[in-house]
């Protein structure tokens, strides 16, 4: 069985969460959001996960190195408020063993 990996998620309010999430559900960000409840039901991965809402944007500001953003979750960031450089959707950050130390930004709410 793989390890949990530390993740830090600073929410919407500015609260910074050090949490534990892991490696071995097939879990993306925006899941492990909403299983720790840091994120009001419904304002966070509204499309299920589909990369269709830019609900789950974050803010990733750890040098963690992740997956090539696909042509979905670009097109849907373009799209969104509140992008930066560093925007990422949520549903497209799969929680593996390499994402030890992600520390990320929930963008408000559009």
């Amino acid at each position: 069985m793989e390890q949990d990996i530390s993740i830090k998620i600073t929410d919407r309010e500015g609260v910074v969460h050090a949490i534990d999430a892991p490696t071995d559900m097939a879990m993306n960000l925006m899941e492990v959001v909403r299983s720790y409840e840091l994120a009001p039901e419904g304002t966070i991965g509204v499309c299920g996960g589909m990369a269709m809402c830019a609900s789950c944007q974050c803010y990733v500001v750890s040098d963690t190195v992740l997956p090539e953003m696909q042509d979905d979750e670009e097109a849907m960031l373009s799209e969104a408020f509140y992008v930066k450089d560093n925007s990422r959707l949520g549903c497209q950050i799969q929680m593996t063993p390499e994402m030890q130390g992600l520390e990320v930004i929930l963008a408000p709410e559009s």
